[in-house]
Order: C-alpha cells, then structure tokens, then sequence
C-alpha cells in the first residue's frame, strides 16, 4: 500500500458518523508480490440485509405495519381486560400465549399460504438449537415482564419507561449487527422519545415492580428484536417470519414444560377468551416479524414508539368519554 495509514476514529464518533462502514475485519498483511510491502485486506465477516428496497415506505411494509398496529392494539387491551378485571396471573397468560402461537404456528407450517411458502431446507445452522432456545426464552420472558408491568402500573406509564426503546435499539444494532446511524437519525430519535414521554407524564403512577418490569422488558425487546432481524435478513440462513415465530415459539413452550403443572393452578375459567387473546397475540407477533424483515430494527422500534403514543392516545379518549 502505497499510501499511508488510514486516520483512526474514536469509537464514539463511528456510532454516530452519518458515513459510517457496515460490518468488516481489517487485516494489514506482507505482500506476496514485493518483498517488504504490506496490503490492506479487508474481509467482510457476514451480510445482513439491514432494510429492504423502499424500505418502510413500500405498500408491503405499509400494510404489514398497519396490521401490526391493529392487532397489537387488540392484543394490549385484551391482555389489560384480563390482568386487571378477571385477576389473571400474567405467567399463565404469557404461557398461553406461548403455546397458542406454537400450535397455530405448527398448522401454518404445514399449510402454506400468505407470509409463507414451503422450502425444503437443506442444512440448518450448526447451533440452530441453542439459537431458537435463546430467543425463545427472551420471547417468553419479554411477554411475561410485559404482563407483570401492565398488571401493576397504568397502560401509560408503562409506555412511557418503554418510549426509551429506540436509543437501546440503536446501541444493540451497532454492536451485534453493525448497523451505523447517522448523526441526523440519531438526533431525531430524542424528539420522538420525549415527545412520547411528555404526553403520558401526568399519569405517572410509580410502582417499583411494575417500572422495574417495563424497564426490562423495554431492553429484552430491543435484544430479541435486533436478534430476529439477524435471523430474517442473514446472507446465510434466513428465516421466514412464521418459521421464525413458530420455532422460537416452540422453543419457548419447551422449556415451560417443568412449569406448565403450577401455571395450570392458575387456569381460570374463561379458557375461550384466553384461546383469542392467545391468536391475536399469534397475528401481531407474525406481522410484527414481517415488518422486521423489510426494516431496520431501528426504523422498527420508532414504529413501535409511534403505535404506544396511538395507544395511550386511544386510552385518553377512553378516559374523557366515560
């Protein structure tokens, strides 16, 4: 290399660059050609379709989120009927949520139609076990910490600890996926957070277990999700979005297998009703990994603050009008 060494940047100053370089290994190694001369290699470790043409603003992913946004609407409130009016044990109802998802995940597989196709695959990943093993289990503990801050706090102040999403989501891009943010988008992210926030601020309600279980489902989400998109854009294994609800839904089912005998104590008698809060939650989680497909986890996760300000939005309205 004839020139002379590329000028290094603080850590700090790549996160937030608007130019900034997606996912790569820099080796300097001796030339085979002249003796004494050193080469720049640059060897890139894996490709993750970080958005899809057009990107959110394509007819597919304008549908596929306002899907999202009904059904997670439906799932929300349904789930806030039965914690707060029938007393239910969020446990027993993430885990009917779980096993409901998994067994219309199962018949979807086997009937293919709307977001999927059968494919015979001919390899897996070699730890394809441990991988839906993982992000079952932040599945499942995602929609159990969601329950528990929903049965303790209010619809709004649950929303708000989770209006900080999108600042996590882009530190967790940058480190497992190495998607860079520009300057611009990560200024703009502030706004919508705050803004978020100070609609909901004058019904803060405190409680420790439930800001504390927001707070951490607020970061499990972030995780998973960041995690799914790897899943769904990888150049070498992609999932489709059923595939991927079905097997980490499975997974997750799997491992509430030890449980499932004290979750059944809890069994209340409305089984109809948690069998369609169970399907709702199947919808929005498949149309949610729809999306996700098409996006990026950052662009998903201002979405998701979006659909929480319609929420509380919705809820207020609800309020003035009883």
């Amino acid at each position: 290399m004839t020139g002379g060494r590329p000028v290094s940047r603080h850590p700090l100053w790549r996160l937030m660059s608007p130019l900034g370089r997606g996912p790569e290994r820099v080796v300097l190694a001796r030339s085979e050609s002249l003796q004494g001369e050193q080469v720049l290699k640059i060897t890139v470790t894996e490709t993750v379709v970080i958005e899809a043409e057009s990107g959110v603003w394509s007819s597919r992913s304008m549908i596929y989120m306002g899907l999202w946004y009904f059904f997670s609407f439906c799932t929300l409130f349904l789930n806030k009927y039965i914690l707060s009016l029938l007393e239910g044990e969020p446990s027993m109802l993430g885990a009917v949520q779980m096993l409901s998802t998994t067994l219309i995940g199962s018949l979807k597989m086997c009937v293919p139609c709307c977001l999927y196709q059968h494919k015979s695959r001919s390899e897996y990943p070699a730890n394809f076990i441990m991988i839906m093993l993982f992000v079952g289990l932040m599945r499942f503990v995602t929609v159990v910490l969601g329950l528990v801050s929903l049965k303790n706090v209010a619809v709004s102040f649950a929303e708000t600890v989770k209006s900080s999403a999108p600042i996590f989501t882009v530190i967790m891009s940058r480190l497992i996926l190495g998607e860079y943010t520009g300057l611009w988008v990560n200024l703009s992210l502030f706004p919508v957070m705050a803004g978020l926030a100070l609609c909901t601020a004058t019904e803060l309600s405190f409680n420790m277990l439930g800001f504390s279980a927001a707070l951490s489902t607020n970061i499990m989400d972030c995780l998973q999700n960041v995690f799914s998109k790897k899943l769904l854009s990888g150049d070498t294994y992609k999932f489709s979005p059923p595939e991927l609800q079905f097997y980490t839904s499975a997974a997750a089912v799997v491992m509430l297998i030890p449980a499932w005998g004290f979750l059944l104590l809890y069994l209340s008698q409305d089984v109809l009703l948690l069998l369609f809060d169970g399907a709702l939650f199947h919808l929005q989680s498949v149309t949610a990994y729809a999306l996700m497909g098409r996006i990026s986890p950052v662009t998903f996760s201002v979405a998701s603050t979006s659909t929480r300000s319609v929420r509380v939005a919705q809820r207020h309205r609800l309020s003035v009008t009883t």
